[in-house]
């Protein structure tokens, strides 16, 4: 195999067995008080910010009557609900217990006894309907929990101080995939101190910036910002994907954490200011109307950013860097300020290693992993990715060029193979026609094994037909013939999570993407010819 590896921050072979280290992340999270730096949710229904030190305090009250109901070392609680401060609260808390958390995705879980019986929790938080689900708290009632008692003096500020050892599990995470049921994964102590020691290295937050973030809370990464915020002392403000763009104009902020979906509809909103304004002012400037005029830069993964997004934002003079990872590794490479190449999603993080098979697959050895099997999966899902070692083999085809950027070309699963025997590696492809702004999002299937078949997303209601069938010339014009896109079969409406045809981080469902169209798929009259 190819090797890559970055030097760990501990010096340590991965794997290494370690004590408990008192001067990790997580260790001065539940030990140490916050001193500056605020928290702002930002919903539809409403803006609340509190203080980081209030923050803390109330997460320490909130850990004591949690306790008071037998949570504690060893007991587990789930958060099924839309990002709030009750979310945060709630995990700050938990770690303050060492107890665990399982963060549930809304739409991909429901409340019930049985989901409680099958991920083994203590206590269900939620804001949906707890009714007749013993164990079931409405995320309504926390913050009353967080309230000093009337009746009483507290008897102390917070519960007594835990140690969290690297392989200890703080949080149950679930993939945001596309197919079957949601594979959980225990993320350990140390694998969230490397991650949060790499980035701190590269990115330096401190007092001055103030973060955005608008993701799930159950992916556990977003909440690396809030624990980020407590270490650092700087401003925070969580907000959903609904009021994401309402919220940003009011903030901000110096840097914005979002999935290239997000980045590629800001563009086109200033794009269409710039067009109506017509009145000379430079781009950068109207990405200010939206962005604010402190962003340090754009932070994006999960999925590849065009090569078109990219350039846009660098020309507005908004730096936008992507990196690499996955529920399984955390994040692996990042490119950023002194170590950027176009294409590329970055340079390996100090604590992993990556590793190139002779197939083209990425795997990744971590000194801390996330863990060396999944929790909750079917039989053989764990031996699938994970090797006897822990290395994780990512399913994703990549290299690693000359000055150790690794490149990323696409999943391994999704290269169609034709009938005359050629390999077609479909993510080029499919970005090369994402590259027009009448295109949100295109998927290729090969239904017959002879020619590959589009599927494309429209960017808006009512579809650009003639912008599509345009970039499906210059698209085949530009690729070889067995790249070739015979059709486009343009979606009824945009992909969407409501519609079941993105995840949660925005990436296309492939299989329910060709059930929802495989009627047209095999139709041969059907669609925009070549």
């Amino acid at each position: 195999m190819t090797t890559i590896d970055a030097a760990p921050t501990t010096g340590a072979a991965p794997h290494e067995p370690a004590g408990p280290a008192a001067d990790s992340a997580l260790q001065r999270l539940v030990t140490t008080a916050p001193t500056a730096g605020t928290l702002t949710v930002a919903r539809l229904d409403g803006t609340r910010t509190v203080p980081l030190t209030e923050l803390y305090e109330r997460s320490g009250r909130l850990a004591l009557r949690l306790r008071e109901r037998g949570v504690g070392r060893g007991s587990r609680i789930g958060v099924l609900a839309a990002n709030s401060l009750e979310w945060v609260l709630l995990d700050l808390a938990a770690l303050r217990l060492k107890a665990e958390t399982a963060g549930l995705e809304p739409g991909k879980f429901t409340p019930s006894a049985a989901l409680m019986d099958a991920y083994d929790l203590d206590l269900l938080f939620t804001d949906q309907d707890t009714a007749g689900i013993p164990d079931a708290v409405s995320t309504a009632d926390v913050w009353e929990l967080t309230e000093p008692r009337a009746d009483a003096e507290e008897p102390q500020a917070g519960p007594a101080p835990v140690t969290w050892g690297p392989g200890d599990v703080t949080t149950i995470k679930f993939t945001s995939g596309s197919t079957g049921v949601p594979k959980g994964l225990g993320a350990t102590a140390g694998s969230i101190d490397s991650s949060l020691a790499a980035v701190q290295q590269i990115f330096g937050h401190g007092p001055d910036d103030h973060l955005f973030v608008f993701l799930p809370l159950s992916l556990l990464q977003q909440r690396y910002w809030v624990y980020s915020a407590l270490l650092h002392g700087h401003d925070l403000t969580i907000s959903t994907y609904e009021a994401a763009f309402a919220a940003l104009r009011r903030t901000r902020p110096t840097v914005v954490m979002g999935v290239p979906a997000f980045f590629e509809t800001a563009r086109r909103q200033i794009e269409a200011r710039h067009r109506r304004a017509a009145d000379g002012t430079p781009v950068a400037e109207t990405a200010k109307v939206l962005f604010g005029d402190r962003i340090r830069y754009l932070w994006t993964g999960s999925a590849p950013a065009s090569a078109d997004v990219h350039r846009f934002y660098a020309e507005a003079g908004l730096p936008l860097y992507e990196g690499y990872g996955m529920n399984e590794t955390c994040i692996v490479t990042k490119n950023h300020p002194g170590a950027h190449r176009e294409g590329s999603v970055g340079k390996v993080l100090p604590g992993k290693e990556v590793l190139i098979d002779p197939d083209g697959v990425i795997h990744v050895r971590s000194t801390h992993p996330v863990n060396t099997r999944y929790l909750y999966a079917r039989p053989g899902d764990s031996e699938k990715v994970f090797a006897p070692d822990g290395t994780v083999r990512t399913g994703d085809l990549g290299h690693l060029d000359e000055d150790g950027f690794l490149f990323v070309h696409g999943r391994a699963d999704d290269v169609i193979v034709l009938d005359n025997g050629k390999k077609v590696v479909v993510r080029p492809v499919e970005e090369l026609m994402k590259a027009d702004p009448a295109i949100g999002e295109c998927v290729l299937f090969s239904p017959t094994q002879t020619d590959l078949v589009a599927v494309v997303s429209p960017a808006a209601v009512p579809a650009d037909h003639d912008a599509i069938a345009a970039r499906l010339a210059a698209v085949n014009a530009a690729t070889a013939a067995d790249e070739h896109i015979s059709r486009v079969v343009v979606a009824d409406a945009p992909f969407s999570i409501d519609n079941d045809l993105l995840t949660s981080q925005y990436k296309p469902k492939r299989p329910q993407i060709r059930a929802a169209y495989a009627a047209q798929l095999l139709n041969q009259e059907t669609g925009i010819h070549a």
